[in-house]
């Protein structure tokens, strides 16, 4: 096949396993479109009949006769991947796979795909289509020169906006200047730069395309690198966005940079906190967290408003069966918004499942299991079943509701604790409301409810200033109904019911 004989071009994301399982959270995979697939689908010929398929948010359509097909795949869509691949392929379509996975296991993802990429594609995707446009496609692509100085606009206007809550997403840099264990980013991007960035000019007119108020920046490391993310959020400054991203805790401890994201707007924060213990950390790689004071992290995000999404894996090596209860209630008094926790899983190609092989720790292969919520590795302190179990209370106790109203009632402002209030209750105890709006195809209405919780607390004064703790308790009314009740404590009078 030539470049000259295609005339329709189909880019599709599988379902992930977990969407297929007892987890499944139509909300948590309705959050972000597939913004990978569209930043390559802007190096196609516009002329080319192209389609954008995210199995997450609509029903595939595999009856169809694309000409070219290209799909990404992550470790546990893979399967799923492989099968559409080889449906595909049947038909007569041209394949291409590309992704995490792929460039972890390319052995095994070639047998499925006319052509594999390893590595990220913005340079070997229109190699690929020039080689194409000759006749001569080569097996393997794999990425050496990283840059993202002129790559072209994202092809949004193949998402479907309606079906996401945040169509808004955007990603900035690549990669991640840190090396832990247990990520993917050291096998994802070997044979190049391991972190880069766009040009600050291409980042701000990019937004400067989104419609609305909310950003969502999808970046491993959105304080990487100093300089550039300086320069974005003054530029972003007066634009009235109001955004969410990631950072290092040792990124925030540094200098003043996250004073100039929350004046650009960063009003929410995910935060790889991962363990309270040093060993650890150590162990993990993890070395931009020692030394840190995580107390001092969340004074200083709290102090400017900004909500804590904080992540947390359990089964480090060290991690004995009080590991859950201490994150658990160190989170809950430190007042996080919400926590993401993770069962410790030895991703291919990682040199934390390199290591573990090595000792024969590896206890499964089936990739449908490596979502971190299931146990494929054999633990050091812990049974397998002490760690799922450890896990799934976690969660559990983390998002009561009177663990929720503790946490609020951690915050410097009045406002803030209701921010967090509403933001944890929204994301975990609202699941009925979030299932009817993606059914009836209007979860794009509740964006401005999420840019209501996410506005400015309005506070003022430095850093050090000694925080006014307003109580917040939960209770429960004559009715028999849950009450949360927030007070003055110089009066005692209510200033909050819900």
């Amino acid at each position: 096949m030539n470049l000259k004989s295609i005339k329709r071009v189909k880019l599709i994301l599988p379902a992930l396993t977990e969407a297929t399982s007892p987890y499944w959270r139509p909300i948590k995979y309705s959050l972000f479109p597939p913004l990978g697939l569209a930043t390559l689908a802007a190096y196609l010929d516009p002329d080319f009949e192209i389609s954008l398929q995210d199995e997450h948010v609509e029903k595939l359509d595999l009856n169809d006769q694309p000409d070219l097909v290209i799909i990404q795949v992550y470790i546990t869509n893979a399967y799923r991947a492989y099968r559409i691949a080889d449906h595909y392929r049947l038909r007569g379509a041209y394949v291409a796979l590309g992704g995490l996975h792929v460039t972890s296991l390319p052995d095994e993802a070639a047998p499925h795909g006319d052509t594999i990429f390893i590595g990220p594609g913005e340079h070997t995707f229109p190699h690929f289509l020039e080689d194409l446009a000759k006749g001569i496609p080569q097996r393997r692509y794999e990425s050496s020169v990283r840059t993202l100085v002129g790559i072209p606009p994202i092809r949004r206007d193949l998402i479907q906006r309606h079906r996401y809550l945040v169509p808004n997403s955007i990603v900035v840099s690549r990669g991640c200047p840190h090396h832990c264990t247990f990520c993917y980013k050291d096998a994802f991007f070997a044979g190049g730069r391991g972190f880069y960035t766009q040009v600050v000019d291409d980042a701000l007119a990019e937004i400067a395309r989104l419609p609305g108020r909310h950003l969502y920046f999808l970046d491993d490391h959105l304080f990487g690198n100093i300089r550039f993310a300086r320069e974005l959020f003054r530029g972003m400054k007066g634009m009235g966005r109001i955004f969410q991203g990631a950072a290092t805790v040792d990124s925030i401890l540094r200098d003043d940079l996250v004073e100039d994201a929350a004046a650009a707007g960063l009003r929410s924060l995910f935060v790889g906190f991962e363990t309270l213990s040093r060993r650890g950390l150590e162990g993990a790689g993890k070395r931009q967290n020692l030394g840190r004071d995580y107390r001092e992290v969340v004074r200083k995000l709290d102090s400017l408003g900004i909500m804590i999404n904080g992540s947390f894996v359990f089964g480090l090596d060290g991690d004995d069966d009080d590991v859950f209860a201490r994150t658990v209630d160190w989170a809950i008094q430190a007042g996080i918004t919400t926590a993401t926790f993770h069962i410790l899983t030895p991703y291919p190609g990682t040199a934390l499942f390199t290591e573990m092989a090595a000792r024969n720790r590896i206890e499964t292969r089936n990739w449908d299991l490596y979502d971190t919520r299931h146990v494929v590795y054999r633990p050091s302190r812990l049974s397998p079943l002490e760690l799922k179990g450890g896990y799934d209370w976690a969660y559990e106790s983390f998002y009561r509701w009177d663990s929720i109203v503790k946490a609020a009632s951690a915050h410097i402002s009045v406002k803030h604790s209701l921010k967090h209030l509403f933001y944890s209750a929204g994301w975990k105890k609202f699941e009925r409301a979030w299932d009817f709006a993606i059914r009836i195809k209007q979860l794009s209405q509740m964006r401005p409810l999420l840019e209501a919780i996410l506005s400015p607390v309005g506070q003022s004064g430095p850093a050090s200033t000694l925080p006014r703790i307003y109580p917040v308790r939960s209770r429960r009314s004559t009715e028999g109904s849950h009450m949360v009740e927030i007070t003055d404590p110089t009066d005692n009078r209510s200033v909050y019911q819900l």
